[in-house]
């Protein structure tokens, strides 16, 4: 593999389209790839940043960070991290992270968490090997599904 770079996406293209289609489903079987539409209003959001790992000219890993002000302060949120399967282990996810966390610093967020499945054995090690701390707390999800509200 070649040197990979990490950015900011900036603009919504075929190439970006087609990597979501690749690794959407690599998180999670039942998500939705995003239309073209809702990769651009995720790009064009004020806090919300899309990280891209490119090899070359083809896109092989990406993260989503979130930052929000909230009356305690800024905080950060990162979400959907996915790396091709062969190019794991080679330090993408690392890269994706650091890079995230350094654009949360930038915006001076208090914190920067994220969730990730115990079955999820190397995202965690890697997790911790960059620095986060497991945070004892119990996560809540409220899913719409059918309910009406």
């Amino acid at each position: 593999m070649s040197t990979v770079t990490i950015e900011v996406c900036r603009t919504v293209s075929d190439g970006l389209c087609e990597a979501m289609t690749r690794l959407v489903p690599q998180l999670s079987s039942a998500a939705t790839v995003p239309s073209a539409d809702q990769l651009r209003e995720i790009v064009t959001s004020e806090g919300t940043f899309l990280l891209l790992a490119r090899d070359g000219d083809r896109i092989v890993g990406t993260l989503t960070l979130v930052t929000f002000r909230i009356p305690t302060g800024v905080r950060a949120w990162i979400e959907d991290v996915a790396v091709e399967s062969q190019a794991r282990g080679k330090g993408i996810g690392e890269a994706l992270s650091r890079e995230a966390i350094r654009i949360a610093a930038s915006r001076d967020a208090r914190t920067v968490e994220l969730t990730s499945r115990p079955s999820r054995e190397a995202a965690n090690r890697l997790y911790r090997r960059v620095g986060f701390e497991p945070k004892d707390t119990n996560v809540y999800r409220y899913a719409f599904g059918d309910r009406g509200l």
